[in-house]
């Protein structure tokens, strides 16, 4: 079959065909609701876990399952798009993340919480790369460069509004363990409808395996400049996991707050005011962006910490927000650093291993923090968590002021 049949023959049917910018508008749509689902659950883990009566330290596993799921789909299927084509692997993402807002809406247990993390973490880490390649794809040729400043602010900004919305349909809307998974199992319909009139942007490959295994490792020559910036990718991260899996529970706990909308909220300052920091950054360069981040994250934590120790609403409110900037800045700042390092034989390989620092520390602290809020309680964890965040802020700040190879 010719080349161009292949890139204009549909995988399923033969749909009309979106002109490329209804196309680059579906792709980031698609990522919001990805990301806006993946962050959904964190307001409520509280009314699970009241429902139910399980620990802190169960509330965390359920919590970081879908970052270890995300983390080995991404690592074994990341390139999946470019050996069978966009469309199928978009498919095949929202059918199988379609079948984890299935297992949500009919939990009974906290068994089936799990699995459903699980599958849509590995939902998740299919479609990432996929929707990434994607938007590169359609890039607007009037406007290039729109796919990065998408692929950098919407993953924060779709964890911010599904943090917002679901703890408000949670506070307000009857019956939220179940209406806010059907609203997103009739958006996830319409996404795969959408994905149908996607035109082809790449063609699948044949003769080539669907996964490779796992290869992680950094290229010699930019180890001395790609090593530094993974604490600044481990304070953010870790940051992040902490509010979106205790948050909610920090907030109805220490600051007796238990309007599930203000503690989907805690979250969207986070991630909302990262989101809004990074479009903001959009065009200054990665070094300016990377000192920022790490003084503002870590002066922001911080605030925070002195906000729990003073029981002080407005000062944990304000060092959040202050946190958020930071966030935003550094995940800005180290992708686009690691961007400019690698070539384009080496681009994937160092976004694995900057992906795989990512959500190891993203889920594995939050995990140690929820063990520890059971044994010696959540405000004296967060604390803990807090001054480690900080610590590694600090460290991250000398390692990068360190003159680099010319």
């Amino acid at each position: 079959m010719p080349d161009s049949e292949v890139l204009t023959t549909p995988f399923v049917g033969r749909p009309p065909r979106f002109p490329r910018p209804v196309a680059f508008a579906v792709a980031t749509v698609i990522l919001v609701l990805f990301q806006a689902a993946s962050s959904a659950p964190a307001p409520l883990y509280v009314v699970y876990q009241r429902m139910w009566g399980f620990s802190s330290a169960t509330l965390t596993l359920v919590f970081a399952v879908f970052a270890f799921g995300l983390l080995g789909s991404l690592l074994v299927l990341g390139p999946l798009s470019d050996r069978i084509g966009r469309r199928p692997v978009l498919a095949g993402s929202i059918a199988l993340v379609a079948a984890a807002l299935l297992l949500f809406l009919t939990a009974r247990d906290v068994t089936t919480l799990l699995i459903a993390r699980v599958v849509q973490g590995v939902a998740t880490g299919m479609v990432l790369p996929a929707l990434g390649a994607t938007l590169v794809d359609f890039d607007p040729p009037r406007a290039p460069g729109r796919a990065a400043v998408v692929n950098g602010v919407v993953p924060i900004a779709g964890l911010a509004i599904g943090a917002l919305a679901c703890g408000a349909l949670a506070q307000y809307a009857p019956d939220p363990t179940h209406l806010v998974w059907a609203l997103l199992l009739g958006a996830m319909l319409l996404a795969f409808l959408a994905v149908l009139g996607l035109p082809s942007s790449s063609a699948p490959r044949r003769r080539v395996p669907l996964s490779l295994p796992p290869r992680l490792s950094v290229p010699h020559g930019l180890r001395a400049d790609v090593y530094p910036l993974f604490p600044v990718i481990a304070s953010g991260w870790a940051l992040g996991g902490l509010y979106l899996s205790l948050g909610p529970s920090v907030a109805a706990t220490v600051f007796g707050i238990s309007d599930h909308f203000l503690g989907g909220l805690v979250v969207t300052l986070l991630c909302g005011t990262g989101a809004v920091t990074a479009f903001a950054l959009r065009n200054r360069s990665s070094t300016m962006a990377l000192r920022t981040s790490l003084t503002l994250l870590t002066a922001g934590t911080t605030l925070t910490l002195v906000g729990l120790l003073a029981h002080s609403l407005a000062a944990a409110v304000a060092g959040t927000v202050v946190s958020g900037i930071g966030y935003g800045a550094s995940g800005l700042a180290t992708f686009g650093a690691l961007s400019k390092l690698a070539g384009p034989t080496q681009r994937g390989e160092l976004f694995a291993v900057a992906y795989t620092v990512a959500f190891l520390t993203f889920s594995l602290p939050a995990i140690a923090a929820g063990c520890a809020a059971t044994m010696v309680g959540l405000w004296a964890t967060v604390v803990a968590y807090s001054l480690l965040v900080i610590l590694t802020g600090i460290v991250a700040f000398v390692l990068v002021l360190k003159p680099t190879r010319s």
